[in-house]
């Protein structure tokens, strides 16, 4: 009886999520009743919960987690200067004239905003309003057009820089060391959010251009579903001109960013810094560094902050329960009894983030979820910026998997009501199938994820 109340501790916690009460007090409340009643059986020493102040003071201490509201602040500002708007306006008239080239503006764009904003939801709220009426008057297939917004929004999550990634890294960098304590290894290791952005950038790339090269397949056996749009311009600028006034800034950001972490100039904390620096730099340049929207975009970054510390303290509460129910040994037990050891393992693993991805956020099942489980699976031996990417590319795939991904709501939210769900559903099942073969090459060939960080950190 006593090794299933960790397990009924999580299926509880689950079953609260699932109902729609606020993630943090589901977490903090559900654990704390277990403890009390626990503790009141004799399964339970309520002393473990004296080292909750430490836990908090550590959140609170974390450098690494000022990225979060930065990054945060930083995808808002160009969300609200009309970034994104200018971004998917170039690139239509740049590829408009080619077949399919609306579908490779919106995944080239959704690449861009990936790699500038981080945010998913607002990536295809915003490509949803201003692509895809365009793309249904110029005559494209409603599934095609559906598909590639909720695919190309969703690179937000492994695309750097991405908080999922931020926030893997800080919660694998923790389960890595414990692992590697677990195992008698009183030096240990350590990986960084660099480390993932680093890892995460070649899978990304990689994805963009199977969704690239699937577009072009469609457009070339079916050409009536992504007609050629002949644009006819009046305005006093070059094309050329246009294009390097929309890309230039925001791929000057991008390089900005990414590249002051990868050449060793700045962690990803300080670049953070530069990035939301950047965001406002862009914003005035266009005339939308106004106080209104100033203090539109401070809310918005404290609304989201707010939110994803006090998950975070409510998933500190949960772990130190669970662990003090005697958690971390049954999920050992459980993960190294599967057949099929390690590989069954993982497998069994990725299976239950996907599936759970359905009902949670990323922020859930990463302060919940990968805390219980990566120490098990690094002290099995698989790489931690392997297994960082495994999960955020799991993650992005359960945001577009019918009938209950992210992705999908956010768009049917924003959709005409002419365009029907089951085209929305329809339309993501390549992309789902593309997802689901890159994860099966990263299985595959590890070196993918785990090469890059390698050359530039040694």
């Amino acid at each position: 009886m006593h090794s299933l109340l960790p397990l009924l501790l999580f299926l509880i916690v689950c079953l609260v999520l699932m109902a729609g009460y606020p993630v943090a007090l589901s977490l903090a409340g559900t654990a704390l009743l277990f403890a009390f009643i626990a503790d009141l059986a004799g399964f339970f020493d309520i002393t473990f919960l004296q080292a909750l102040p430490s836990r908090l003071y550590g959140i609170m201490t974390n450098t690494t987690l000022i990225a979060v509201p930065l990054f945060v602040f930083m995808g808002i500002m160009l969300e609200r200067s009309r970034v994104a708007e200018n971004l998917l306006d170039t690139m239509a008239e740049l590829f408009g004239r080619l077949r399919g080239g609306l579908g490779y503006s919106v995944a080239l764009v959704g690449m861009l905003l990936a790699a500038s904003t981080g945010i998913v939801g607002a990536t295809v709220v915003t490509m949803g309003l201003l692509s895809l009426p365009t793309m249904l008057r110029r005559g494209y297939d409603p599934r095609i057009a559906t598909g590639v917004i909720c695919a190309s929004g969703t690179l937000g999550q492994i695309i750097p820089p991405s908080i999922v990634l931020v926030l893997l890294g800080d919660v694998l960098s923790s389960a890595y060391q414990q692992a590697q304590l677990d195992m008698g290894i009183f030096s240990p290791e350590t990986i960084s959010v660099g480390d993932l952005f680093t890892g995460a950038l070649l899978p990304g790339i990689l994805l963009v251009m199977l969704y690239l090269a699937y577009l072009a397949v469609v457009a070339w056996l079916r050409p009536a579903a992504m007609p050629p749009i002949d644009y006819k311009s009046n305005r006093d600028t070059s094309l050329a001109m246009r294009v390097v006034r929309g890309l230039l800034p925001p791929v000057a950001l991008i390089f900005a960013v990414l590249g002051s972490i990868l050449t060793g100039k700045a962690t990803p904390t300080e670049a953070a810094a530069v990035g939301a620096a950047g965001a406002i730099i862009l914003a005035a340049l266009r005339g939308q560094c106004r106080l209104a929207i100033l203090r539109e975009v401070m809310a918005g970054t404290t609304r989201v902050t707010s939110m994803v510390f006090l998950i975070l303290i409510g998933a500190s509460v949960f772990s130190l329960v669970f662990r003090g129910l005697g958690g971390d040994d049954v999920v050992a037990d459980l993960l190294n009894d599967l057949p099929g050891g390690k590989i069954g393992a993982m497998l069994a693993v990725m299976l239950l983030m996907f599936l759970l991805g359905f009902v949670l956020d990323f922020i859930e099942i990463t302060f919940v979820v990968v805390p219980i489980v990566g120490p098990v699976l690094l002290a099995m031996g698989f790489d931690p910026v392997w297994l960082g990417i495994m999960i955020a590319l799991n993650l992005q795939t359960s945001f577009l998997t019918p009938p209950f991904g992210f992705a999908l709501f956010y768009l049917r939210g924003v959709a005409p009501a002419s365009i029907r769900t089951g085209d929305i559903y329809r339309g993501v099942i390549p992309f789902i199938a593309l997802q689901l073969l890159l994860i099966l090459i990263l299985a595959l060939w590890p070196s993918l994820a785990t090469w890059l960080p390698g050359v530039v950190y040694g």
